[in-house]
């Protein structure tokens, strides 16, 4: 990562970009962990989640080198506490991609009946809702130039209500998938039942922060 405090010249929105980087490229290594484990490759589950262990000591160690080096007292485009928000929820969907791995390493549990489709989608959906995200972050710098107004402002707004829309979706599966456990309760242990829930509590968690911080950045819009 370039030096933070010659990113900061330019957009202040470039470290913010950089870290979501990072935090995308761990996401998105669930869809691998899903793989592993539909496979029954409990070796490559393990394998996958040091990798975005490591990741996320990665993106923790950038969001502490932005927060040290952030400028004080000049002119920044947006709040500083603004931006200090945005990073901490980026850090957490980092966190949370963690936890995921880590939850399945916790114990050999095999796939309910009929329940791979709507796992295989939910992962994949809360995967898509983080980078929609990403997308929108990526529009920052063009709302700086433009003044937070526009045609830019009125595509992020768009983006933010696509967002809004794939964590329902998220949610519909996380519902439908919680239903079928529900109705296998007397017949999974408590450690299974209890693990399962954790496991789509923290994936869905995913599409719930993605949300936040796309609705922290309509909230600039609104500020201007």
């Amino acid at each position: 990562m370039r030096a933070i405090t010659s990113l900061f010249r330019g957009s202040p929105f470039i470290p913010l970009q950089e870290h979501m980087e990072i935090v995308v490229t761990c996401v998105e290594k669930l869809n691998d962990v899903y793989l592993a484990y539909a496979g029954g490759d409990y070796e490559a589950i393990a394998k996958l989640a040091e990798e975005i262990s490591e990741l996320e000591h990665e993106a923790d160690l950038t969001k502490n080198e932005i927060r040290n080096n952030l400028p004080k007292g000049i002119f920044l485009a947006i709040n500083r506490g603004d931006l200090l928000d945005m990073l901490s929820l980026q850090d957490t969907i980092a966190d949370k991609a963690e936890d995921v791995a880590t939850l399945l390493t916790l114990k050999r549990i095999e796939p309910l009946p009929d329940m791979a489709p709507e796992l295989k989608a939910f992962v994949e959906k809360n995967i898509e809702t983080v980078n929609y995200t990403h997308k929108i972050l990526k529009q920052l710098n063009e709302l700086i130039e433009a003044s937070f107004g526009g045609k830019e402002a009125e595509l992020v707004v768009q983006m933010v209500e696509r967002v809004a829309f794939l964590e329902h979706e998220a949610d519909i599966l996380q519902a439908k998938l919680l239903k079928k456990l529900f109705a296998l309760e007397d017949e999974v242990s408590f450690t299974t039942f209890y693990l399962w829930v954790n496991i789509f509590k923290t994936t869905a968690s995913l599409s719930n922060i993605a949300e936040k911080l796309a609705n922290k950045v309509r909230m600039l819009l609104e500020l201007k």
